[in-house]
């Protein structure tokens, strides 16, 4: 059996004769082949390994320690969002890179909280090697552009979800609304201290506060209700 290769976590940014590898999660043998032969010429990247499901691109993940995770939304037995929750909780290292046939704004952004660098449409694979350099360089790609600040791609994203929306305020107050956006941009709670001026306990009050008037349990939960529902705008330092 060939060793597996050493993947390349450590050394930063792309830089020529430097080769990356990825691992393809999706469960269409077309797409499979399809992306198999554009990145079988390339220097920089090869494909290591294929995952059919969910579960299994998990295993190979830890197997294979990929630099780019390709991942579909739809597959079997563990759905690519899925997947991507438990990724995140393991703490791997892979930058992924969502790649599915159609991504919703809320699919974007919930993508986005869970640790995914990249959002590709499998419409637009010629943006494949640009993409995956965007993410492996520190940068987030999404609908087809390189963006360095993750707060600006949601904030553009609420937008789109917010046009048309009635604005609610489910009872909370002005302050609430500020965490509730700065939520929405993936901030921690010392982030959300320091932007605000409070303490972390007060942040902490405040999300207990905003959970028990929303009937939400998770910060995921509440950035996607937020956006969805008009709640707040992410706020901008």
């Amino acid at each position: 059996m060939s060793p597996v290769p050493k993947a390349n976590h450590s050394q930063g940014k792309t830089t020529p004769g430097k080769k990356f590898f990825v691992l393809l999660a999706d469960d269409d043998p077309i797409v499979c082949e399809v992306v198999r032969a554009k990145l079988s010429a390339s220097q920089e990247f090869q494909v290591v390994g294929e995952a059919h499901d969910g579960k299994r691109a998990i295993e190979q993940v830890e197997k294979l320690h990929p630099d780019v995770l390709l991942l579909d939304l739809l597959m079997p037995n563990l759905p690519g969002i899925e997947a991507l929750k438990e990724l995140s909780a393991r703490h791997a290292t892979a930058h992924t890179i969502v790649f599915s046939a159609s991504v919703g704004p809320e699919q974007i952004v919930q993508a986005l909280q869970l640790g995914a660098r990249g959002i590709l449409s499998k419409k637009s694979i010629a943006q494949l090697e640009p993409a995956m350099r965007s993410v492996l360089n520190g940068n987030y790609w999404v609908e087809g552009r390189e963006e360095g600040d993750v707060g600006k791609i949601l904030a553009d994203l609420s937008a789109s979800m917010r046009a048309g929306a009635q604005p609610r305020n489910y009872g909370l107050t002005q302050r609430e609304i500020e965490v509730i956006g700065l939520v929405t941009e993936g901030c921690s709670n010392r982030e959300i201290a320091s932007r605000l001026n409070i303490t972390e306990d007060t942040v902490k009050r405040h999300l207990t506060n905003i959970f028990d008037k929303i009937g939400m349990s998770t910060r995921l939960e509440l950035a996607l209700f937020a956006l969805k529902n008009n709640l707040a705008a992410p706020n901008r330092a």
